[in-house]
């Protein structure tokens, strides 16, 4: 039955787990062959560092094949940095999904409906990255096949190429090498697209959901007259602190669930774009290796824009919540109780930083990092002029 947008939290990223054997449902035990299976993924996808290292050594001397294959394995580290990630942390994900789920179960029939249209959001993004993500590899999936298909079908020479640029320790160029190469190939990617969109999906849907109760905390204290009796004003009061404090709670966790992956995701885009401005300035004449590189570019870019982009709405809302204080009615209140709110006050001051060591993912430093794209293609095209 087709699940309507909305309608179900984090339905793309629990799809995606539920096929390499995960479950994000706490009455639901794995067994121990599903545990097994999660291993042996594991290990393929760690396996997959050793033909593309291997051919970044027979390939030393050429720059050109080396920087093609640096993206790559890149790429492949990223992912597998996320599969581990996942994999240790799976305990915390499924906290911060129960404790989102559970806020969306408790929440008034207002709140409800907000999230529900903060959630039918996320559910956009994540399936728009899904589909960015599966046409990319599906772009270096199918083109050996249609390369092969069209040698046969016009008696010409059939160079038998894989998705990506390994070397194998047996022939890869000749069958059964190559359809053993290139079946595991694709297990790989599989493999990988699943889990990346799972952690990156997560990633911009927990913080969408955030920002979402963020909004409404705001919403509430700025809607308030706080005429009212002491008792409900106590109530009230109160609510808001506890709710403020629930919230930079799963923001810490959040950040520190996914710490590992946002320090190399702005350690490896750094490299990564420099090797693909390389490919892009030394094949400008070709536009076929161009439109591939720009494609892949932007891939790589947009996933670290999910999470410069989700670090930046947590920064801003958390900080919107003290202005929210400043614009509501707090004058009707008895100086005892505008302590209480001054609590909030002073700490909504200090915002929401998603960091990552000297890494910060905010909107500001994804510019940066498109600045030094371009300054490499200058710097490129100044060499290449020499």
């Amino acid at each position: 039955m087709e699940i309507k947008i909305g309608t179900q939290i984090f339905y793309r990223q629990t799809k995606c787990l539920n096929r390499m054997g995960h479950s994000l449902d706490q009455q639901i035990k794995e067994s121990k062959l599903k545990q097994i299976s999660q291993i042996f993924l594991l290990f393929v996808v760690a396996s997959a560092q050793y033909p593309l290292i291997n051919y970044l050594i027979y390939h030393r001397n050429n720059m050109e094949l080396v920087t093609a294959c640096m993206s790559v394995a890149c790429t492949n580290i990223l992912s597998f940095v996320k599969f581990i990630t996942y994999f240790i942390n799976k305990e915390m994900f499924l906290e911060i999904t129960n404790e989102f789920k559970t806020m969306w179960e408790n929440s008034d029939e207002f709140a409800s409906n907000f999230i529900k249209v903060q959630n039918k959001m996320a559910d956009r993004a994540v399936n728009l990255y899904f589909y960015s993500i599966i046409s990319t590899a599906s772009y270096f999936m199918v083109t050996p096949v249609a390369k092969v298909a069209y040698g046969k079908m016009f008696n010409v020479p059939i160079v038998r190429e894989l998705p990506m640029a390994m070397r194998f320790f047996f022939d890869a160029e000749q069958s059964p090498g190559y359809e053993c190469a290139f079946i595991y190939t694709g297990l790989v990617t599989f493999i990988v697209v699943q889990y990346v969109v799972a952690t990156d999906g997560f990633f911009i849907a927990f913080t969408i959901h955030l920002r979402s109760h963020f909004k409404l905390l705001q919403q509430n204290i700025e809607n308030n007259t706080f005429l009212k009796n002491d008792a409900t004003i106590n109530y009230e009061i109160c609510s808001y602190v506890k709710y403020h404090i629930k919230l930079l709670d799963l923001a810490n966790k959040i950040c520190e669930t996914f710490k590992p992956i946002i320090f190399i995701h702005f350690l490896i885009t750094s490299l990564q774009v420099c090797v693909i401005i390389y490919q892009l300035v030394t094949n400008l004449d070709n536009a076929v290796i161009l439109a591939i590189y720009i494609t892949f570019l932007t891939s790589i870019l947009l996933q670290l824009l999910i999470y410069c982009f989700g670090g930046e709405m947590l920064k801003t809302e958390s900080l919107m919540v003290g202005t929210s204080i400043q614009i509501s009615r707090y004058y009707n209140l008895s100086p005892k109780y505008r302590k209480m709110l001054c609590l909030i006050l002073m700490r909504s001051q200090k915002e929401v930083i998603v960091k990552a060591g000297f890494y910060v993912a905010s909107l500001e430093n994804f510019m940066t990092i498109l600045k030094a794209a371009m300054s490499y293609i200058t710097l490129i095209q100044s060499i290449e002029q020499v």
